[in-house]
């Protein structure tokens, strides 16, 4: 452990911050047909709360749901809208009230231009401490407008190849054997599989059992921080790896550091950081601790840092995924802007629920993300909400 501390230490004051400053930037060609500051008005923000169904009842290690909370947020600029959202999944801290609370206190009539990103969102994270939710759908709906004004999707922006998406995970949870049985044959088109374990030791080898009962893909493991000892977690893997499986998601608590990095040090897969990050400054103490890194919007305020998140673990020779919440397309199109710079992508979000209100990045029925070339996020609003699956099965 003393030598992954020592690294820790000079990795802080050389990758974060000099690293992270050239690459975190956002990269505008010269031609770009920039709006000028002095020919757009005052920015207008407004938000309305909005209740995410679930398709299925949603199981994790500690807890079943069928809905998420979110508040749909809307910036608009001369006439041009950008759409944003937070998601709220119950161990996030936050609520409708909160993050209401929260976008109250907002105040962009002081920027003269939404151009002035990083003075905008350096605002908002101050504000106070937390709200990542809240601080993401700014995020959000000032990088759709951003794009929209410039005219460009931001994938484009950012210099990025679309057609390197990766496939999306599709997110089997703990259920029944026969409920699993038949969550898996819906998601039999997708090339990758996500299966959330953690609650104990019978439960875990039946989900896995039920999967493979009637698939054989591979399969990608969240245990949602749900195994408590080590040598039963690193014994499980190795099963784990014989039934095909491909990464390990947050296998214990995130307080135990030491013993996670034990885990990784020995584990034939990639253990994959998920509760144990939420934001830039997480990242150099978790090297050598994890394989990689699941960056998610909710948690770490949004585009604008993710963007950065992704560039320092690449440069710390991590493995990277962006993941999501229950979340609608509006959110998802977000994340997918980054995901030609990832290994993985767990972006299934929009297909878990049923009443999705936005038109915006696609899904192959193998699960490949398919960026749009529309300007912003390439969202549209929806008049009626739908159930995004039904597009691909």
């Amino acid at each position: 452990m003393s030598d992954r501390r020592n690294f820790l230490r000079a990795a802080v004051g050389t990758v974060l911050g000099a690293t992270v400053a050239s690459a975190a930037g956002t990269r505008l060609r010269a031609d770009e047909p920039v709006a000028t500051s002095n020919k757009l008005g005052k920015m207008n923000l407004t938000f309305q709360p909005y209740l995410l169904t679930l398709r299925h009842a949603f199981g994790v290690s500690g807890v079943t749901r069928t809905s998420t909370q979110s508040v749909q947020t809307q910036i608009e600029c001369d006439g041009v809208v950008g759409y944003g959202e937070a998601s709220m999944p119950p161990y996030l801290s936050e609520s409708t009230a909160s993050v209401m609370a929260f976008l109250e206190r907002v105040d962009l009539s002081q920027f003269k231009s939404p151009f002035e990103m990083e003075d905008i969102l350096g605002y908002v994270d101050r504000i106070c401490e937390n709200n990542a939710a809240a601080k993401a759908s700014i995020d959000i709906a000032l990088h759709d407008l951003v794009g929209k004004l410039i005219g460009r999707p931001w994938w484009q922006i950012w210099g990025l190849d679309k057609e390197k998406t990766p496939s999306t995970f599709y997110t089997i949870g703990i259920d029944a054997p026969d409920v699993v049985k038949e969550k898996t044959k819906e998601a039999a088109k997708f090339d990758i599989l996500k299966v959330k374990l953690g609650r104990d030791a019978k439960s875990d080898r039946e989900m896995i059992e039920s999967v493979r009962a009637v698939s054989d893909k591979p399969i990608a493991i969240d245990a949602n921080q749900g195994w408590t000892d080590k040598v039963y977690a690193l014994d499980l893997i190795g099963w784990l790896h014989e039934k095909g499986v491909i990464l390990i998601e947050q296998p214990m608590k995130k307080t135990k550091l030491d013993d996670i990095a034990w885990i990784t040090e020995r584990s034939p897969l990639p253990v994959i950081a998920d509760e144990s990050l939420q934001r830039l400054t997480d990242i150099p103490r978790l090297k050598g601790a994890f394989s990689g890194i699941n960056v998610k919007l909710m948690k770490c305020t949004g585009m604008r840092e993710a963007w950065k998140m992704i560039n320092l673990a690449k440069a710390l020779d991590m493995k990277t995924m962006v993941g999501c919440m229950t979340e609608s397309s509006c959110a998802i199109s977000a994340a997918a802007q980054l995901s030609p710079m990832v290994d993985w992508a767990d972006l299934d979000g929009n297909l878990l629920i049923s009443n999705d209100v936005f038109d915006g990045v696609k899904t192959a029925p193998n699960g490949k993300l398919l960026l749009s070339d529309e300007p912003g996020l390439g969202l549209k609003k929806l008049d009626a909400p739908v159930n995004r699956l039904d597009e691909i099965i």
